[in-house]
């Protein structure tokens, strides 16, 4: 059966779906990069919400600012921004039809029509997912990239930007000077302190080409930090297939697993829907919980992603059935990430451990090595760099991270173990696959990415460990060098 506002009600009864009365939603979040994750996180938990009969003025209007996200515009389109969850479980899968979106801005050059949009009264929040690596950080200061070919087209076209925080920029002075006021903007992506890189981004954008504007973004709007987290698989044949196992035809499905989290800073200029009410977490201690994260699951799943897709592990799950790699997520995380974090409510650092090996070892989420492993050049730094320096700060091993550094290096040449070919997996593929052709023979090369390594190549502590690992995976294999390094 096709999914449409027509057909909800006529779907099998197994199937959850939603309760109120869509026609009678109002917008009030405008959320920029529809894609898995967000659809079976925020909103989830906003569906939750309106299931329980509130927050029905902050329906979400969906955005994006490239041209394939017109294809998931028109796809949305036809089954009425509907989407169904397939929580995999193995105890059992089940499904939910969400129903919390219930538009989406066209896409266009100069983003005229999404710059309208957020500038419109009703919008109170713009939120964001367009991954860890799309905020114009500057890889070496970790500042704003005031050099990058998009923001110098944006800074000198503030009426017609190509990016979202362009875009964004553009709205803010629209309301300004309509006298509308602020609205919050939300990151919803991983990073440390993502509501402090979102308001870099923003401001130092509008600095460029408006100074007072960015004052007054400065002063009126705010920029909450969270932590979100869900495991979200890519969407391909097999979950367009099992969509139908439910009886559903729906062109973008979504599977996930059976755990969310989302700790928010209560930090809302033009007010926010009660998401406590369906279970998220409002706290001021937001970096604790991203801490906690970051380096363990996210981390995590750097540990074990490029070994697994170098042994031709497909999928995460594999990867912890896999004796090597999963003792390996073991002892690094217990000996190397898990003593440099501190506890939350919820968590002591080894029941967080405890928990990530169980969510990880689902079999259920068909989550594949190669799409945890992509993009290295900004998750190592991101998730494991931080674990490396606590380590070396506070005078304890690194061993199994300067092992897992070699990993990515050796993966970045660009062959399996097996002799297959490993397709482009980075911004940066031909730059670290150029580097990692040389560092097979001269390893310290490697760590001469200073953006992602700053001085550890200098700290013989890091460095040394790296350089014989990295020489003992090109002489003996990635598993003889595992089972050196667990022995």
């Amino acid at each position: 059966m096709k999914l449409s506002n027509e057909t909800l009600k006529d779907l099998p009864e197994t199937v959850l779906r939603p309760e109120y009365d869509r026609s009678k939603l109002t917008p009030g979040i405008v959320h920029i990069g529809l894609g898995n994750f967000h659809r079976a996180h925020q909103s989830w938990y906003l569906h939750r919400l309106m299931q329980q009969g509130l927050a029905q003025d902050w329906a979400i209007i969906g955005a994006g600012v490239r041209a394939y996200d017109e294809t998931m515009r028109r796809k949305m389109a036809a089954q009425d921004y509907l989407t169904t969850l397939i929580e995999l479980d193995p105890a059992g899968s089940k499904a939910e039809v969400v129903g919390a979106m219930i538009d989406y801005v066209p896409v266009e050059d100069g983003n005229g029509a999404l710059i309208e949009r957020m500038a419109q009264p009703d919008i109170r929040i713009v939120a964001l997912t367009v991954t860890e690596g799309g905020y114009y950080i500057d890889p070496a200061t970790k500042g704003f990239d005031a050099a990058h070919p998009d923001i110098v087209h944006d800074a000198a076209n503030p009426q017609h930007p190509r990016t979202a925080f362009g875009a964004i920029v553009a709205a803010l002075k629209l309301r300004r000077d309509r006298g509308i006021g602020p609205f919050t903007g939300q990151s919803c992506d991983n990073l440390l302190g993502n509501g402090h890189v979102l308001r870099q981004t923003v401001v130092s954008l509008a600095r460029l080409s408006d100074p007072e504007l960015a004052d007054w973004i400065e002063t009126h709007c705010t920029f909450p930090n969270a932590m979100v987290d869900c495991i979200v698989p890519a969407t391909g044949p097999k979950e367009l297939e099992l969509v139908k196992e439910f009886g559903i035809e729906d062109m973008v499905p979504v599977t996930h697993e059976n755990f969310r989290q989302w700790v928010i800073e209560d930090n809302f200029c033009a007010g926010r829907p009660d998401w406590d009410k369906a279970g998220a977490t409002f706290s001021d201690n937001v970096h604790a919980y991203e801490t906690m994260k970051i380096r363990i699951l996210n981390g995590g799943h750097q540990v074990i992603s490029a070994a697994g897709d170098l042994l031709s592990v497909e999928t995460i799950s594999g990867c912890m059935a896999h004796p090597l790699i999963a003792a390996l997520f073991e002892k690094v995380e217990r000996e190397e990430i898990m003593p440099h974090v501190a506890p939350v409510p919820e968590f002591t650092p080894q029941t967080y451990v405890a928990l990530i090996k169980k969510r990880f070892s689902n079999p259920k989420i068909v989550d594949t090595t190669r799409r945890v492993a992509f993009d290295g050049s900004s998750r190592h730094p991101g998730f494991l760099v931080p674990s490396i320096r606590a380590g070396l700060d506070r005078g304890m091993g690194v061993e199994g991270l300067a092992l897992v550094s070699a990993i990515w290096a050796r993966y970045c040449l660009g062959v399996r173990e097996d002799g297959s070919t490993i397709e482009p997996n980075d911004p940066f593929w031909s730059d670290v696959t150029a580097l990692a052709a040389k560092a097979k023979d001269t390893p310290e090369v490697w760590l001469s990415m200073r953006h992602i390594y700053g001085d550890l190549g200098d700290d013989p502590r890091f460095a040394d460990s790296f350089t014989r690992w990295l020489t003992m995976i090109y002489d003996t294999g990635l598993e003889a060098t595992l089972g050196t390094y667990l022995a």
